[in-house]
C-alpha cells in the first residue's frame, strides 16, 4: 500500500503564492492589505458595504459520524474546482479553534489536496482574532467582578450572574468553579463557570455584526446578569460602560482575514463559533465581502442541515440580508450505513441492507434544505472501499428525493476531483429556482419557534420543557426578548437530542433543559438534551502527536 501523505506534509510541500498575488486576483491592491506575513491579510471594512455581484451558495452535510464526512474538504475542493473551470470563486470558511485542534480533529483546515494554507497558522494562532474575542470577553468578565468588588452600584445579584469567562481550550474542570476565594480583597466569592470560546458569546456577535458601530451597540446589549428581587432587571454590558474598550480589542478581529487554497485561490477565513452550541457559521462581514469581489461564494455551516444550516438560514442571512441560491449536501456512503446500523469496524465492506437503512437519514437533510427553498445538490464524498452498488443506491435516493448528485474526490485529488460537483452547482444556479425564506416569523413566541424547529427540521413531534427553561421562556419575552430567533443547542450526531438516535428517528420529543439570552448576538439559545458548552479532552488527546522539530517543522497536526 503506498505511503498516503497526512494533511500537514502536504501542506508544508505546496508552494504558497504571495497573498498580494492572491488578492490581486479579487480586485484589491496591495494598499487594500494588512500583511500578516507573506501569506494572510486582514482587508478593510469597507469592501463588505459595496453592492454584491456574486452568488452565494451553501455547504452543508448529513449528520456527523465517526465514519467522517469530510465537509470541509468538500467546501474547499469544490472552490478550487470551480477556478479550475474559470470561475471566479471565492471560499469563506470558519477559523479552527485550539480546543478541538488539540483533542480530536487534530486540525480543521481542510484535508488532503483540498485544504487553505498556511496550515499550521490557520490552526494555530492565525491573526490573533481569538486572542482579541477572549481578551474582550475577559475585560467584561473582570469588570463585573469588579463592580461588585467596589460597591455594587447597579444592585447585581452575584447569584443571577450569567455571563461566563472563556478560554480557548477543551478544559472539563473549568466548567463550574468558584473564584474569588482568599478574603475581602481578592473580591466577591461566587460560583462561575468557563465555556470555549467558540461558545462565547462575543465570538457569535464579531460573526453576526455588520460593522464596527454595529458591532459595539450589539456588545453593549449582551445581558451580564440581573438584580435581586422578583423584577430581576436586566444588568447588560453598557450599564458597565465595557463596550467601547471591548470594540476597541475587537477592532482588527472583526476585520476578515484573506488566505489562500492548497491551488492559490482566495479563501476568507475568519471567525469561528460551533454550529451545536452556537449559530456555527463564519462572518457576515467576510461572506459579504466575497460577495462584492466574486462571481460564486461558497460558504459552510457547522454539522448537519439540522444545526448550521438551520442557524446560517433562519439567524445570519436574516441579519445580513443574505440570500443564498443553492446548496450541497455532503454524505459519504460510509456515514449512511454507520445510520443504518452497520458495525463501524466494517465499513469498508459492501453492506446494502445497511445503507439502505441509513438512507433516510440523507432523505430527511435533503428535505430540510429544501423548505427553505434552496435546490440541493448531494455531493457524495467517494472513498475507495465504496462498491459501484453502494454508490448507485445513493444516488438513485438522491434523485428521488429531488436533489442532483454529483461524486466527489478532493481530498485525493483536489480541485480536479470537485469538477463533477462544480457543474453540478452551475446547472442548479443556471436554473434560478431558489427562493430562500426563513422558516418561522422571529416575532412569533419562544415555544412556538422551537416547535417549528423541532417538528420541521428535526422531525419530531415537539418539544418537553423542563420547569428551568419555562421559567426562562416567561422572562425572557417579559423582558423583550421573545421577538428574536432561536439557536438551538443540540447533539449533532441525530436529528434529535439523543445522539444515539441515528438515521431518521421518529416519534420522539426534544427536552429544553434550558433556555437562555445571547442579546448582543441578537437569539435566545434554547439547550437540548445534556450539550455541553465546555469539551473535555479524549483519553488520548492529538496534543500528545505534535511537536516542533529542530528546523522549526511542525509535526502532528493532522
Amino acid at each position: 500500500m503506498p505511503n498516503v501523505p497526512t494533511d500537514i506534509e502536504i501542506a508544508q510541500r505546496a508552494k504558497p503564492r504571495p497573498i498580494v498575488d492572491v488578492a490581486r486576483e479579487i480586485g484589491l491592491s496591495p494598499d487594500d492589505l494588512d500583511l500578516y506575513g507573506k501569506y494572510k491579510a486582514k482587508v478593510p471594512l469597507e469592501i463588505s458595504s459595496r453592492p454584491p455581484r456574486g452568488r452565494l451558495v451553501l455547504v452543508t452535510g448529513i449528520n456527523p459520524t465517526a465514519a467522517g464526512e469530510g465537509k470541509s474538504t468538500v467546501t474547499v475542493g469544490v472552490t478550487q474546482a470551480f477556478r479550475r473551470l474559470g470561475v471566479n470563486a471565492v471560499l469563506c470558511i470558519r477559523e479552527p479553534s485550539l480546543g478541538p485542534v488539540f483533542g480530536v480533529k487534530g486540525g480543521a483546515a481542510g484535508g488532503g489536496f483540498a485544504q487553505v494554507i498556511p496550515m499550521e497558522d490557520i490552526n494555530l494562532h492565525f491573526t490573533g482574532d481569538f486572542h482579541a474575542i477572549s481578551s474582550a470577553h475577559a475585560l467584561l468578565s473582570a469588570m463585573i467582578d469588579n463592580h461588585l468588588h467596589q460597591g455594587n452600584a447597579l444592585g447585581l445579584d452575584p447569584r443571577r450572574i450569567s455571563w461566563p469567562r472563556t478560554i480557548d481550550m477543551n478544559d472539563r474542570a473549568l466548567r463550574d468553579c468558584v473564584i474569588g476565594l482568599g478574603g475581602v480583597a481578592n473580591g466577591v466569592a461566587r460560583e462561575e463557570r468557563w465555556v470555549i470560546i467558540p461558545a462565547s458569546e462575543v465570538m457569535a456577535i464579531v460573526a453576526l455584526a455588520t460593522s464596527r458601530q454595529d458591532l459595539e451597540e450589539r456588545l453593549g446589549r449582551i445581558i451580564v446578569g440581573a438584580t435581586a428581587g422578583a423584577k430581576r432587571t436586566p444588568v447588560r454590558a453598557r450599564d458597565l460602560k465595557a463596550a467601547g474598550a471591548m470594540t476597541l480589542l475587537l477592532k482588527d478581529a472583526i476585520r476578515p482575514n484573506l488566505v489562500q487554497t492548497l491551488e492559490g485561490g482566495p479563501a476568507f477565513v475568519h471567525a469561528g463559533p460551533f454550529g451545536n452550541i452556537a449559530h456555527g457559521c463564519n462572518s457576515i462581514l467576510a461572506t459579504k465581502s466575497a460577495l462584492a469581489l466574486a462571481d460564486i461564494v461558497i460558504t459552510e455551516a457547522g454539522f448537519g442541515s439540522d444545526l448550521g444550516a438551520e442557524k446560517f438560514l433562519d439567524i445570519k442571512c436574516r441579519f445580513g440580508g443574505l440570500t443564498p441560491e443553492a446548496a450541497a449536501l455532503v454524505a459519504t456512503v460510509r456515514a449512511l450505513k454507520l445510520n443504518g446500523g452497520a458495525d463501524k469496524k466494517q465499513l469498508g465492506t459492501e453492506d446494502l441492507g445497511a445503507l439502505e437503512r441509513g438512507l433516510p437519514n440523507l432523505d430527511k437533510h435533503i428535505e430540510n434544505v429544501r423548505q427553505f427553498g434552496l435546490p440541493v445538490v448531494v455531493a457524495l464524498n467517494r472513498f475507495v472501499t465504496d462498491s459501484d452498488r453502494e454508490l448507485t443506491m445513493v444516488a438513485d435516493r438522491a434523485r428521488a428525493a429531488g436533489a442532483r448528485i454529483a461524486l466527489t474526490e478532493v481530498w485525493e485529488k483536489g480541485g480536479a476531483g470537485g469538477e463533477e460537483l462544480a457543474r453540478e452547482i452551475q446547472a442548479v444556479l443556471a436554473e434560478r429556482q431558489g427562493r430562500y425564506a426563513p422558516l418561522y416569523d422571529a416575532a412569533r413566541p419562544i415555544k412556538e419557534k422551537i416547535d417549528t424547529i423541532v417538528r420541521k427540521v428535526y422531525g419530531g413531534d415537539g418539544a418537553a420543557y423542563a420547569p428551568k427553561a419555562d421559567r426562562a421562556i416567561e422572562y425572557l419575552e417579559a423582558i423583550g426578548l421573545g421577538g428574536t430567533p432561536v439557536c438551538m443547542a443540540k447533539t449533532q450526531y441525530s436529528l434529535s437530542d439523543d445522539a444515539t438516535k441515528l438515521g431518521r428517528p421518529t416519534g420522539f420529543h426534544v427536552t429544553i433543559n434550558d433556555v437562555y439570552p445571547s442579546a448582543g448576538a441578537g437569539f435566545v439559545v434554547a439547550q437540548a438534551g445534556d450539550i455541553m458548552t465546555m469539551p473535555g479532552l479524549p483519553k488520548e488527546p492529538a496534543a500528545e502527536r505534535m511537536a516542533i522539530q529542530a528546523d522549526g517543522q511542525i509535526v502532528g497536526l493532522f
